[in-house]
């Protein structure tokens, strides 16, 4: 994915976006740039790729693979308003959270379970060229009450990868339904209650 930016002078940049333009900076430990980009051109990038996947950023004939590491954005009008891209170089590992997705239907659905997609994203660590697009997850095997956990899915993971988050972690489950959910808590408390009720009454009768 490329996308051309052209270098600007550090300020104002309001009269940037007057003209359609996004201001940016590109940067890592020997490089500090301020540049701009077309708005829309990045805005239709961003929304397809997200910050997993590397782009070829075009500043004066050179080319820069980056990673989108920030956008500040405007949340009134759900517009980008600067962005932070992270010049990459091949033998400098980058950390970076890939997507994950979700595949097959859970098995506890079709008994009236919810999935409930805990994390949508992995944190990893990874040398460029062995970042991945995304990691399917396939639910299909999962039950109600169960669960996946980071720990089981990170044989899906490049090997060269290191993954910066709790193992534990849970990435997907399957709850009850609502209403056996509700049904038991109330079966619950209709056991407790009395036997609370019935403790206080005793202490009364022992106290007079």
């Amino acid at each position: 994915m490329r996308l051309e930016a052209e270098q600007r002078t550090a300020g104002k940049t309001s009269a940037l976006r007057r003209k359609g333009r996004l201001p940016g900076i590109i940067y890592n430990k020997k490089i500090n740039v301020p540049i701009s980009v077309e708005l829309r051109a990045f805005d239709r990038i961003f929304r397809s790729q997200g910050t997993s996947s590397i782009i070829d950023l075009e500043i004066a004939g050179e080319d820069y693979p980056v990673l989108v590491k920030a956008v500040q954005m405007d949340k009134r009008h759900r517009l980008p308003l600067h962005v932070d891209f992270f010049a990459i170089t091949a033998d400098q590992p980058v950390d970076i959270n890939v997507p994950l997705d979700f595949v097959g239907t859970a098995a506890g659905s079709r008994e009236g379970g919810l999935v409930d997609m805990q994390r949508r994203e992995i944190h990893i660590s990874v040398l460029p060229r062995f970042i991945p697009e995304h990691i399917k997850v396939d639910v299909s095997e999962l039950a109600i009450g169960d669960s996946i956990h980071i720990r089981d899915i990170m044989g899906l993971f490049p090997a060269e990868a290191t993954i910066l988050d709790d193992e534990d972690l849970t990435v997907v489950t399957v709850l009850a339904p609502r209403a056996v959910v509700a049904d038991e808590v109330a079966e619950e408390e209709e056991e407790i209650e009395p036997e609370v009720i019935s403790k206080g009454v005793e202490e009364e009768i022992e106290e007079e």
